[in-house]
């Protein structure tokens, strides 16, 4: 009797955290505007699609970020005339993106030629197929990773001496860099401070390279009435430096639309985030990494 009666009280138990379990609501993402107000995702694309260029910032390894970044894109695509394009491919690799979305070429030819990121094909490459099966340009805005570790070995100037035919892939130069840029100050301070490998100066003068030739990518790629949805590491347009900064410098009526990441233990809004991005996603630190 008393087995009996163990049994039924542990059943009752189990049922009833079932039960609490249930009513509560799993969420793994929201969304903010800069003051903190919450927004839906409906407002939120809404808000982009009147913008001329979208900078969502991502950090470059959390599954959840990329999977709502693919259906921004979609989203997108049926509000405004989109155009695509990021961080992770090389401008000297448009032509091989080309070739790929006109259908031109293999998947694993693509993939084999093109210097991909390790990660392309569980956090990329659905943008790529999503943008190939739509028929919607996606443009390779980063600088040729060489050219950056040539800066931040020898310094911006050396970029001058490079052929005339490698100077195409290049902002143009020469190369500003100023530290009233956000996030650059506190990157100088960071590797003044370290005994890092590379000069502070070269080291933001590479970071700055980055951020020159993709808002030059972007500007390149942009036509009248349509909007660019901009892939990149969220230190690349947090708190309205990095690429940003270089597109209100060469367009100061530009409308632009930032995406500012955090991924944190709480979902709350943080008063601390406010002003860091137009748009404020929050997501969970625990969500699966890809690498």
């Amino acid at each position: 009797m008393m087995h009996a009666l163990r049994i039924t009280v542990l059943l009752s138990a189990f049922t009833f955290t079932l039960t609490a379990l249930s009513a509560q609501e799993l969420e793994v993402f929201r969304l903010y505007d800069k003051a903190g107000s919450a927004l839906t995702f409906a407002e939120a694309t809404d808000r982009m699609a009147e913008a001329d260029v979208v900078l969502f910032g991502e950090f470059h390894d959390h599954a959840l970020i990329h999977w709502i970044q693919l259906r921004t894109a979609m989203a997108l695509s049926e509000k405004t005339d989109l155009v695509m394009g990021g961080e992770m491919f090389e401008s000297d690799n448009q032509i091989l993106l080309d070739e790929y979305l006109a259908g031109l070429m293999t998947d694993k030819v693509f993939e084999d030629q093109a210097r991909l990121w390790p990660n392309y094909k569980t956090d990329y490459k659905p943008l790529v197929e999503f943008a190939k099966a739509n028929g919607i340009s996606f443009a390779a805005t980063n600088v040729p990773r060489r050219y950056a570790s040539l800066t931040a070995r020898e310094g911006a100037d050396t970029l001058a001496h490079l052929p005339a035919a490698s100077k195409v892939f290049l902002p143009r130069l020469p190369l500003q860099v100023s530290l009233e840029t956000p996030g650059y100050s506190a990157m100088m301070e960071m590797m003044s401070g370290h005994g890092a490998r590379f000069s502070a100066d070269n080291f933001v003068a590479a970071q700055a390279l980055k951020d020159a030739a993709m808002a030059e990518g972007i500007l390149r790629n942009l036509g009248d009435e349509q909007t660019f949805l901009h892939f990149n590491g969220d230190f690349h347009s947090a708190d309205y430096g990095g690429i940003y900064w270089y597109l209100k410098q060469s367009e100061p009526d530009l409308n632009i639309v930032t995406v500012k990441i955090f991924s944190e233990s709480t979902l709350e809004f943080d008063e601390s985030r406010k002003d860091t991005g137009d748009i404020i996603l929050t997501v969970p630190a625990d969500f699966t990494k890809t690498h």
